[in-house]
């Protein structure tokens, strides 16, 4: 008996490594996995860590139409030579190329992971021209899947497919919370090293933003209001763990200066394991416009942090305002100030908010949980596939 090929693409292998981590070696156990992104050799590396083989598709995350052809023909002829069952896309890049390569070649099942909507931050003709890429997505794809409710709602909304197409695995998130591996109960001595490393106060009260540091972050909002707070509250510290990006979407040249030159923000780049940073800190502020599902605040939770978040989908799924966490409007500087003042000045909000983040997370979204709840859904669609082959 052959076994089921399932083909999983993502534009570059850290979405594979981070935002997928360990779902592939799970699936592994049940079908034959094959990883395809971009950038070889973080590919083999990602592939080689997963225990599963790999196919490099040159992608870029712009928009580059004879790039993203040619890309889209030599993942044809590859679907066409190993002949799958599934195939399943994540990010907007490899959503089209993946879902349109997969149409082309046959394959049964088209399956693509919606985990955030870049397109509602674009105007005119970029907006229009990632409007037409997303209906044509999820036109060649079989189902789609949405990581949030308000995610879905907003699909639904736009009119870009019909309802039946759309399903959110679980009650959200690509990948859920390995609530063993971020856990309160995490020590190290990298935790003292954070300090010494950064020259940072163990005594201040460290607010703690990780990801990429861009504009739909919501970052030129959080140092802005940092500032503020941090002269009514000297003892404050601003914590930015994540690259600072500066092709896509890059800071204001006002926001990047401050965060060269405050004495209380402190950057450390890229860092592989964000558990002695959130360790450290004492919540998490997580302003973005836009996402899908963030693992980032389901990370903050699982280690008993709370978080303020922007008022989006994804964000305000995971945070019950007062109860884990505050929620604030979007794109507001002086809502996230109030915000972040109060969680430094009232004790009993903060302890409260602070003892109910974990438990949200382990309620809801543990990760071996969400890896069943996708298993289930291949078994489900291969079955009827079966049962429509009769």
């Amino acid at each position: 008996m052959s076994i089921t090929k399932l083909i999983r693409i993502t534009t570059v292998p850290i979405s594979l490594d981070k935002l997928l981590e360990g779902q592939l070696a799970f699936m592994k156990e049940h079908y034959e996995v094959t990883a395809v992104s971009s950038q070889e050799e973080e590919l083999k590396r990602v592939a080689s860590k997963q225990g599963v083989p790999y196919f490099f598709l040159p992608l870029t995350r712009k928009i580059t139409p004879i790039q993203d052809l040619k890309a889209v023909y030599r993942l044809y002829k590859f679907l066409k030579k190993e002949k799958p069952e599934i195939v399943h896309t994540h990010t907007p890049k490899a959503g089209i190329v993946g879902m349109l390569a997969a149409r082309l070649a046959g394959v049964p099942l088209r399956l693509h992971t919606v985990a955030g909507l870049p397109l509602l931050e674009a105007t005119g003709a970029k907006r229009k021209i990632l409007d037409v890429v997303e209906k044509l997505t999820y036109r060649c794809a079989t189902k789609v899947y949405p990581n949030a409710q308000g995610l879905k709602t907003i699909i639904e909304a736009l009119n870009f497919t019909k309802n039946t197409k759309l399903k959110v695995i679980g009650k959200g998130s690509s990948n859920g919370i390995d609530t063993t591996y971020f856990s309160p109960d995490y020590e190290s001595s990298d935790m003292v090293d954070v300090a010494k490393k950064l020259h940072i106060s163990q005594s201040d009260f460290t607010f703690i933003l990780v990801g990429r540091l861009v504009g739909d972050k919501g970052v030129n909002e959080l140092v802005k209001a940092f500032v503020t707070v941090q002269e009514k509250h000297p003892e404050t510290s601003l914590l930015l763990v994540g690259p600072l990006e500066e092709e896509l979407d890059p800071l204001m040249p006002s926001t990047q200066q401050t965060i060269k030159t405050h004495s209380k923000i402190y950057t450390t780049g890229y860092v592989d394991d964000v558990r002695p940073y959130f360790a450290f800190a004492k919540a998490l502020t997580f302003p973005s416009y836009r996402e899908g599902f963030p693992n980032v605040v389901l990370q903050a939770g699982a280690m008993g942090l709370p978080s303020i978040v922007s008022d989006i989908n994804g964000c305000n799924e995971i945070i019950v305002n007062n109860h884990n966490g505050l929620i604030v409007p979007v794109k507001s500087s002086s809502a996230l100030e109030v915000a972040m003042c109060k969680l430094i000045e009232d004790k009993v909000l903060y302890d409260r908010t602070k003892a109910n983040a974990r438990s949200v997370i382990t309620d809801s979204y543990e990760r071996k949980e969400i890896w069943q709840a996708l298993l289930e859904e291949y078994r489900e669609l291969l079955n009827s596939l079966k049962t429509k082959k009769k």
